[in-house]
């Protein structure tokens, strides 16, 4: 297993006339979660999108693990979890059969105890042989949680994954990322919630008009203090484009 994190190196993305991301740069060490922040349109998800080798940059490296991203594109995907915005279900299956389907396309071995487990664990146990189109928002939210995590990926890449969950859910999602924390997971989590930032990551960084605009330890900060960090830098960030 790779001691490396995850590097991301100078990189840009333009679509036409439109620059997503500038020159961005920063590290994840391996075995910690950084917090990416930032305003609609900073470009968080483009971000996410080229680390899980779903978009390409127009320049930049990305190094996850031991691996370069552009050489190694399947390698890396095999050791990513991403929950996003889509949840890659399959309405007309069942949660089982979903997971069952993901499973077998990662070969893993032991699958229906694999299955029970990473059920339970998204507290989806009950609801496991009901077809994914009778669930609810938050129900679908967590069982792709379940599906970017069954084959136990080294790499976790978040997305806004507390959108549409309730309390409850909300709580299994942060029971979830905290075990993987414990297991020396790396992750990165795209959040608007500067909170669940402070509460889950090691560090983190504030994207604004594509550029990392502040970054720093969440070790020793306090809610407000964040609030006005991010709010200053977002605010120079509009000056600055203004």
């Amino acid at each position: 297993m790779s001691n490396a994190g995850i590097k991301v190196t100078k990189v840009t993305a333009r679509f036409g006339a439109i620059t997503a991301l500038m020159n961005v740069t920063f590290s994840v060490d391996a075995g910690s979660l950084l917090a990416v922040l930032g305003p609609n349109g900073a470009g968080k998800t483009t971000l996410l999108k080229i680390i899980a080798g779903l978009a390409k940059p127009t320049s930049g490296t990305v190094r996850v693990g031991d691996s370069d991203l552009a050489s190694s594109t399947e390698a890396v995907r095999r050791q990513l979890g991403v929950v996003s915005h889509q949840t890659m279900l399959y309405d007309d299956l069942t949660a089982r059969e979903n997971l069952s389907f993901y499973g077998r396309l990662y070969g893993l071995p032991n699958l229906d105890s694999v299955l029970e487990e990473t059920l339970s664990s998204v507290g989806l146990t009950e609801r496991s042989n009901d077809r994914v189109r009778t669930f609810s928002r938050g129900m679908k939210q967590r069982l792709a949680i379940a599906r970017a995590t069954v084959h136990d990926p080294q790499f976790l890449l978040f997305d806004e994954p507390f959108t549409g969950l309730d309390v409850a859910g909300r709580k299994t999602l942060s029971e979830r990322i905290e075990s993987f924390r414990a297991l020396s997971r790396t992750a990165i989590l795209v959040t608007h919630d500067l909170q669940q930032a402070l509460s889950l990551s090691d560090r983190f960084l504030i994207l604004a008009g594509g550029r990392v605009v502040e970054a720093g330890s969440t070790g020793d900060l306090g809610l407000a203090e964040l609030k006005g960090r991010y709010q200053k830098a977002t605010e120079s960030q509009r000056v600055i484009e203004g």
